[in-house]
């Protein structure tokens, strides 16, 4: 579902179903542009991060300026929030200065899911070094811990959910741009289509939600990298697994 650069809501998801978008953002909505954070080099690695505070690498940081400059061209936005670790947190500052300079407000309940044990563990070698950890991750049950002080999939659910909700409350009738994580939009994306699975997430790919009066969500716009296709780095964005 990609778009050309100009315009970013040519199509939307709505239970399920593409279709295409006909309407501006309306008084009673509000338009959330969600994008992952920039490329890290533990994602080059496939190490899983979790909530360990690794900075984006150099591709991450130029993925970071083509996402800007993209976002830079699209009608007003109003207001840029982020996760407080710092690889969704430089990515958002690049976006805020070109875009008219706004400040990024920073929510922590933005931030990835925290995997325990698995933190730093390569994604392949995981279920050797650490399998009860690691079948933990990878358990269809939605309220599994993982130990080492590992969310659940349900608590992850909640604590994002919350807040994209709090900030559409917030900026009813407006535009917005949320920088988060790879699991965490998966986890938006499960609340917007509900049974659906989200695949992997590319860093600094474009997803918009459009949250509405009575709960409603639904997607106009899912992980979309057009951005990076016009660039050189596209071939490193796909940044490891969903919970790194």
């Amino acid at each position: 579902m990609a778009s050309s650069p100009s315009r970013l809501s040519r199509e939307y998801v709505e239970n399920g179903t593409i279709r295409k978008e006909t309407r501006p953002t309306k008084e009673y909505c509000t338009e959330i542009i969600i994008v992952r954070h920039g490329e890290t080099d533990w994602n080059a690695l496939h190490k899983m991060q979790g909530q360990v505070d690794i900075d984006l690498n150099e591709v991450g940081r130029k993925q970071a300026v083509v996402v800007a400059e993209r976002l830079a061209r699209e009608p007003k936005i109003s207001a840029i929030y982020s996760s407080d670790l710092k690889r969704a947190l430089e990515t958002a500052q690049t976006i805020a200065s070109k875009c008219f300079g706004l400040e990024v407000v920073i929510d922590k309940d933005l931030r990835e899911r925290h995997i325990g044990d698995l933190q730093g563990l390569v994604f392949s070698e995981a279920s050797k070094i650490n399998p009860i950890a690691f079948e933990a991750l990878m358990s269809n049950s939605e309220h599994q811990q993982i130990p080492g002080g590992g969310e659940s999939r349900n608590q992850l659910f909640e604590r994002c959910t919350s807040s994209l909700q709090r900030i559409a409350k917030k900026n009813k009738g407006a535009r917005v741009v949320v920088v988060t994580h790879g699991a965490v939009i998966e986890m938006l994306y499960k609340r917007a289509i509900r049974g659906g699975k989200a695949g992997g997430v590319w860093n600094t790919s474009i997803s918009i939600f459009e949250l509405s009066d009575g709960d409603k969500w639904c997607i106009k716009l899912w992980n979309d990298i057009s951005h990076l296709k016009e660039s050189e780095y596209l071939e490193s964005a796909s940044g490891g697994s969903a919970s790194t």
